[in-house]
């Protein structure tokens, strides 16, 4: 239970932490264009020159910000667990608990989204893949019950 803990604590500060980061990028967005939604995947791909020699595009750096919490995750589910199905069940509950809290954090901070059939980008990584929000969050709610199922059974 204790561990549980752990993970729904961190789960909870990984969504609050890429929810307000988003909200930072929008920010930047919408100084950029004031209609949002004329920033495209296309326009992300171009380069963007971050020093005098290196040229990423703002895709790729997206991609990594995406990629992070994962690797957190995934290091708490391998450190903390020592049977591979809690470890599983780990990494689901965290992931899970983070992408709810994401989106509860914008509803928070920007009264987004509208509505649960509002489309989003849900991840770039290895494409953009859209899909409207009630999508993931089933599919989270589907993780908790899956995973605390596995808590229950493997203690």
């Amino acid at each position: 239970m204790k561990k549980l803990l752990i993970y729904t604590l961190l789960g909870i500060s990984l969504g609050w932490w890429e929810g307000v980061v988003v909200v930072y990028i929008r920010e930047i967005l919408l100084n950029i264009s004031p209609d949002i939604t004329e920033i495209t995947i296309s326009q992300m791909l171009k380069p963007l020159m971050v020093t005098g020699e290196r040229n990423l595009s703002l895709i790729f750096i997206e991609r990594t910000r995406e990629i992070a919490p994962i690797i957190i995750i995934f290091s708490i589910s391998l450190f903390f667990e020592k049977k591979p199905v809690r470890k599983l069940a780990s990494f689901l509950w965290i992931f899970a608990i983070w992408d709810l809290i994401y989106y509860l954090t914008l509803k928070i901070l920007i009264d987004w989204p509208k509505s649960f059939k509002t489309i989003d980008c849900l991840f770039l990584i290895p494409k953009p893949w859209f899909a409207p929000v009630y999508l993931p969050m089933l599919i989270m709610l589907l993780f908790l019950i899956f995973s605390g199922y596995i808590f229950k059974k493997f203690k």
